[in-house]
């Protein structure tokens, strides 16, 4: 089955974005975490089709998370859901390889890096 990871600490975030996501692509299992940690401890080795992750969370932040996802997973497609939208942030996302997803959450933006994602 395929799966997408969801994270981000807050809960009312991950209810939308994981709800945007089912609506879009009801076949897939939706996992979530509400920290960088606990997502690394809940993904494991199989990897998701995709990566939703918040870049302001209490801990490791969200390009923290990217980096390591990505190491663990090469070639995951991974986006950075954010409403800092500053210049050097977006940089620092492109040059992981991240992409950027500005908030607020609507179903285009989800829809359109599904898509971009090949998903």
């Amino acid at each position: 089955m395929t799966s997408i990871l969801v994270v981000d600490d807050s809960r009312l975030a991950r209810n939308m974005v994981s709800s945007v996501i089912a609506s879009l692509r009801p076949d897939w299992a939706i996992v979530t975490a509400a920290s960088g940690e606990e997502a690394l401890e809940i993904v494991g080795t199989v990897p998701p089709a995709a990566a939703i992750v918040d870049y302001n969370m209490p801990g490791m932040d969200g390009l923290a998370l990217a980096e390591l996802l990505k190491e663990r997973f090469t070639g995951l497609t991974i986006g950075l859901l954010t409403a800092n939208v500053q210049d050097a942030l977006r940089r620092k996302a492109e040059a992981l390889g991240v992409r950027f997803i500005a908030k607020p959450i609507t179903s285009d933006k989800i829809r359109d890096f599904l898509a971009a994602a090949g998903q």
